[in-house]
């Protein structure tokens, strides 16, 4: 069928997102598309799982896409200046050390609170997932990205859906899902921050000299000629 192609949301294929894939009558199997929602900013976030609560679609399977800086709870790795590089290295167990929150996510996204049940109050927000990872000793950071499997819904910022390289890490897919982006006249400025870079002089300089070095060495001569032009240039 149709669905085979449809990777439902998340890239991980159909076969894992049973609650997506809804038999047609003629036994073919329907691409049910999730909707992403992009704010600019966290708090607005915050502000529309609030009126989310209010509607009859409340009890929707939803979730909430947010950074380490939101959504950490390692005592360590919350105060720490780099959490992304930080959370990667307790994960890959780098130093023997490994973290006990990222090993209990299943028992945040398996918690009642966050099925969805009709006649409930679900819709909740990041606090709310926050506060039960810190009571249940979970990571909500991974356990938010857990829940885009079976969500109808998702929030997250602008950029996690503009930019690549942050779709790529989330496992966000967009195809043949409905983007609803609050505030459009954003998107302009949000898509030129993601493909900028900001370089202070002095690590322009710092490059002009290692690429000096390269070239009077003799390494890689053409490549590295171009860029020491454009360095130089620069500066």
């Amino acid at each position: 069928g149709p669905c085979t192609e449809c990777s439902c949301s998340s890239g991980k294929g159909p076969d894992k997102d049973p609650c997506h894939t809804k038999k047609k009558e003629n036994g073919d199997r329907l691409c049910v598309p999730k909707i992403f929602f992009g704010t600019r900013t966290h708090k607005q976030i915050t502000q529309i799982s609030r009126e989310l609560k209010r509607t009859a679609y409340s009890y929707v399977p939803m979730t909430i896409l947010s950074s380490r800086d939101y959504t950490c709870i390692h005592p360590m790795v919350s105060n720490s200046s780099n959490r992304n590089e930080m959370c990667v290295e307790l994960l890959e167990g780098k130093h023997g050390r490994s973290c006990s929150y990222y090993h209990g996510v299943h028992k945040l996204v398996e918690h009642h609170t966050l099925q969805p049940a009709p006649g409930m109050c679900q819709a909740w927000d990041i606090e709310d997932l926050v506060c039960l990872g810190r009571k249940l000793r979970a990571c909500p950071y991974f356990a938010a990205r857990e829940l885009m499997m079976g969500a109808d819904i998702v929030f997250c910022p602008y950029n996690y859906l503009l930019d690549p390289q942050i779709r790529d890490t989330m496992d966000i897919n967009l195809k043949d899902q409905v983007v609803i982006l609050d505030e459009a006249h954003n998107i302009e400025d949000c898509a030129r921050e993601s493909v900028s870079y900001g370089v202070t002089e002095s690590q322009l300089r710092a490059a002009r000299e290692e690429l000096d070095l390269m070239v009077s060495n003799s390494i890689r001569q053409q490549q590295h000629e171009p860029l020491r032009a454009v360095c130089c240039s620069l500066v």
